[in-house]
């Protein structure tokens, strides 16, 4: 039974092309095994070589080097940011939200005491403005 599927494998093999390269005639080109263009690339063989030193000393190939993981992770906050701000601007678009807006923060000027202002003003202003109140205090007493 063996015997019977090898020759029928056999007759299989004849109706298949298997070049010959021994009957060939030398002046014929030989072909060639093509070149895996990914694999002759340097970045690929760069990879490969670190690939098989962090193996050889350990490291998991999950393990990334510090510099890339601080690039990765700014790379994170910054797309975060920029999706909070885009979420923002979405949210005030609105006219009626951004009137409404416009209107607490007036408000809120509103409602802050003048004195933060006189806060900001430098010392020698403050002090003459005492040194008037104390005066028109002394004169109305004077007055009575």
């Amino acid at each position: 039974m063996y015997s019977e599927i090898q020759r029928e494998r056999a007759d299989i093999g004849g109706l298949m092309a298997r070049p010959e390269y021994r009957e060939w005639n030398p002046e014929l080109i030989k072909p060639k095994k093509l070149l895996n263009p990914v694999k002759a690339s340097r970045s690929h063989q760069e990879l490969h070589r670190e690939l098989l030193m962090n193996h050889r000393r350990g490291l998991g190939v999950d393990s990334k080097p510090e510099l890339q993981r601080v690039l990765e992770h700014r790379r994170r906050n910054q797309l975060i940011k920029k999706k909070k701000e885009e979420l923002e601007a979405k949210r005030l678009q609105c006219p009626f939200e951004q009137e409404l807006l416009r209107r607490q923060q007036r408000l809120n000027q509103l409602e802050k005491p003048p004195e933060k202002e006189e806060e900001h003003a430098p010392e020698f202003i403050k002090v003459r403005e005492n040194l008037r109140r104390i005066a028109t205090l002394g004169s109305e007493e004077r007055a009575l």
